[in-house]
């Protein structure tokens, strides 16, 4: 039987599952349903404490309780400004059960960012934590919501001591806010390429249609139990980390472990609690490389999303332990998980594998004419895990939304067999005197070389086209030139794709969830203050 046709049947009963009356179950049923069937089983764990789903559930109705006090209604924004705390995960879920939407923000932005996305967002309450309440003030300061009501979750929360028939009596007292499943269930704001933050609107239909498709796949290699224990290291404001470190482990019953911060000293703790799922992004998985023993004998899986896998990452990680890792693909307008590798198989990094089931994927040329196979063009999705849109912003919705297709604005190929390869972000070809330059491809040639672990291409106009410029992060101690790195590249790549420029740094700037900032890089400021390499 094909893998596909298997996957097709889990994912009609996983779907069966969740439909009530032909439609699917909102997103306030994710917490309450495990509740309802393993309610003592060990549900969160974290450095300061961990909580049964009961107790969850009866610290999730607290603040829930709290929120109607205060006035959040349906369709109310609540903005999330909270670390990778237990307050996070009882926040989140209280603004559902109340039948508002979750807005939960990077806590890495600056403070001007931040502002402009509280006055975009005009929540009606912002909950935090005591380590965050300082820099969220500063924010506040700058913006028109300074106004606004702020809880500071973790000292007024753990004031209360479960309480089994307290929990019963606030049940009873507060039923959920059962919303539509069309409508607005969480906005994610993100910058992507552009450095302008926009609010990615999703509703609970594209959570759980991308919940149960990601789970359809995980089934079909990994088995159906809800004994798996995942490790939350991901910043949880993302959109990856809330569907592999929220809405897929609750949904399956499993355990979350939460890692506060991305440096070895957490990241230990956390695998001490014996996780069995890994998600990461590529600079995890570097940083799992330089420490050479972490404990990950526990671990069955390792997933890489959120940027480019580079092949040099995969292949150390596969020489320093012996494990994989599989690739996958997504983004926040997607919910965000578009398609995943083969599990076990040794595809190139940039096959990212078949689209979920219920997704379907086209490869477009300008003119959004369909492309023959293995053509690149850009790709294009459709599916219910498709956004709802932008915002307060119809017009970026109608260029990327066309009667229900997204515009991804990755150029990518399709082959035969239905595999997707990501060749790179359309806005950030180059092209020069009419040949396509694709950073990711140079940046993986820049990456081979043993000095460099970073790598970005970046377009430079010049008269008459573009041409390719890189910026690579070197090896403490290594002793190289940018010379030597350009006589790397005409080794191993055509004389058209070899950056004219190759400038190395000690660091190269990165987004709070691992992807190097492009942005940034653009910027002659950043350039001029940055510490350069000389060479020796």
């Amino acid at each position: 039987m094909r893998v596909d046709i298997v996957e097709s049947q889990i994912y009609d009963r996983l779907r069966g599952d969740w439909t009530d009356a032909g439609r699917l179950r909102g997103v306030s049923h994710l917490l309450w349903r495990t509740v309802s069937q393993q309610g003592n089983k060990e549900a969160l764990i974290s450095p300061e404490r961990t909580l049964t789903y009961s107790q969850w559930w009866y610290y999730m109705l607290i603040v829930a309780d709290w929120l109607l006090v205060r006035g959040v209604t349906q369709g109310s924004r609540v903005v999330l400004y909270i670390p990778n705390t237990v307050e996070f995960y009882c926040a989140y879920f209280a603004t559902w059960h109340v039948g508002a939407v979750v807005v939960p923000l990077n806590i890495y932005l600056h403070s001007r960012e931040v502002a402009a996305i509280l006055d975009d967002a005009q929540a009606t309450v912002i909950i935090t934590v005591a380590s965050m309440q300082e820099q969220l003030e500063a924010s506040l300061a700058q913006s028109k919501a300074a106004s606004k009501t702020v809880l500071v979750l973790d000292t007024y929360l753990w004031n209360f001591t479960y309480d089994a028939q307290d929990c019963v009596d606030r049940d009873t007292a507060l039923p959920p806010a059962i919303r539509l499943v069309e409508e607005s269930a969480v906005i994610l704001y993100t910058s992507g390429s552009t450095g302008v933050p926009k609010g990615v609107v999703l509703s609970g239909k594209n959570v759980i249609a991308n919940t149960i498709q990601v789970r359809a796949r995980f089934e079909r290699v990994v088995g159906a139990s809800n004994n798996e224990r995942f490790l939350a290291i991901l910043p949880l404001f993302h959109a990856f980390s809330q569907n592999a470190s929220m809405w897929l482990p609750v949904m399956m019953g499993a355990t979350i472990i939460t890692v506060p911060k991305i440096e070895r000293r957490s990241l230990l703790q956390g695998l001490a609690y014996k996780p069995t799922l890994f998600f990461g992004f590529p600079a995890l998985f570097g940083l799992l490389v330089m420490m050479r023993n972490a404990p990950l004998n526990s671990i069955k899986l390792f997933v890489s999303g959120a940027d480019a896998l580079p092949d040099k990452i995969r292949m150390a990680f596969s020489l320093v332990y012996g494990r994989k890792i599989v690739s996958g693909y997504g983004l926040t307008e997607a919910s965000p998980v578009v398609a995943v590798d083969g599990f076990g198989q040794d595809h190139p990094t940039n096959m990212v594998g078949r689209p979920l089931i219920g997704v379907t994927c086209q490869i477009r040329d300008t003119e959004l004419n369909p492309l023959p196979f293995d053509s690149v063009g850009t790709l294009w999705v459709k599916g219910d895990n498709v956004m709802q849109g932008y915002y307060n912003e119809p017009v970026l919705t109608a260029e990327v939304l066309h009667a229900d297709w997204l515009n991804t604005g990755d150029l990518a190929t399709i082959d035969h067999e239905g595999y997707v390869s990501i060749v790179g972000r359309s806005k950030e070809l180059i092209i020069n005197k009419g040949f396509n330059i694709y950073p990711q491809e140079v940046e993986n040639v820049l990456l081979r070389h043993p000095a460099v672990f970073k790598a970005a291409v970046i377009a430079k106009d010049e008269e008459g086209g573009q041409v390719p410029i890189a910026y690579v992060a070197v090896r403490e101690g290594a002793r190289v030139a940018p010379a030597d790195i350009d006589a790397f590249c005409r080794e191993n790549l055509a004389a058209y794709k070899v950056p004219r420029v190759v400038t190395c740094l000690n660091d190269l700037p990165m987004t709070a969830t691992g992807k190097i900032d492009k942005v940034r890089l653009r910027s002659a400021s950043y350039v001029a203050t940055a510490t350069t390499k000389t060479a020796p």
